[in-house]
């Protein structure tokens, strides 16, 4: 499933559907006094920052509320890049790794060996000739050698380990050959609207993209999980 994230609210640094200038100063750094924008600023002026400031943060919130709601049976199309905002902003949360843009662009055929979510952590992104991006770790569920891509093999390509000729299926992670004994389990990559690709979450071998955002937003933002349908979410005032 190929999901579009919606374009960032404003200028900036931060992933799709991070709030305006998000580089991951708080607000109040950077050159600001304690909590308000820098001194020398006109009185009025400071109070149209702090107003213009409190409605981007409104807007982020209804923004998101809004997709989470129209939520059935899935992420809602563009959900993901609001999600990235959510993610991005709790990425101090063991776990649950920050978004990261992959690529400026992927064309149709191409494929981007990166690393996602660790440094160390060897993962691959393949765009279909239908458009569908899809995104993999490269790490073997046979011994953990390399996995490539093959671009001239099968019908779209397959995945394959050199090592013991595991073969995988491009689009869904399945094994179709060899010895591997579980899917390759799915990196979520998504294309912003100014056609780069960023990498946002993982999912366990044979996990949904859905369940991963479950399991991870039960983490951060446990009324979250519950607005997009979270089997097993529970109201926080209901916790114990």
């Amino acid at each position: 499933m190929s999901l579009t994230a919606p374009p960032p609210s404003g200028p900036g640094d931060g992933p799709p559907g991070s709030p305006p200038g998000n580089s991951g100063a708080p607000p109040g750094s950077g050159g600001e006094g304690p909590g308000g924008p820098p001194e020398g600023v006109p009185g009025g002026a400071r109070e149209a920052l702090h107003d213009r400031i409190a409605a981007d943060a409104l807007t982020t919130r209804r923004d998101y509320l809004r997709i989470v709601t129209t939520v059935s049976g899935g992420l809602a199309l563009g959900g993901i890049g609001v999600a990235a905002g959510i993610l991005h902003r709790h990425n101090d949360v063991e776990g649950v790794p920050e978004p990261r843009k992959i690529a400026d662009t992927l064309a149709p055929g191409e494929s981007l060996a990166f690393t996602y979510p660790g440094d160390e952590d060897r993962a691959v992104a393949v765009r279909l000739a239908d458009g569908t991006l899809v995104g993999y770790s490269a790490v073997c569920t046979h011994l953990a050698c390399a996995v490539l891509f093959r671009a001239d093999r099968g019908q779209e390509g397959e995945l394959l380990c050199p090592c013991h000729e595991g073969v995988f299926n491009v689009r869904t992670g399945e094994v179709t050959a060899g010895p591997p004994p579980r899917p390759l389990p799915r990196v979520i990559v998504t294309e912003d609207l100014d056609g780069s690709i960023w990498a946002l979450a993982t999912t366990r071998s044979g996990e949904s993209d859905k369940d991963a955002w479950c399991r991870q937003f039960a983490e951060i933002a446990p009324e979250r999980a519950l607005e997009i349908g979270c089997p097993g979410a529970v109201p926080p005032r209901d916790r114990v």
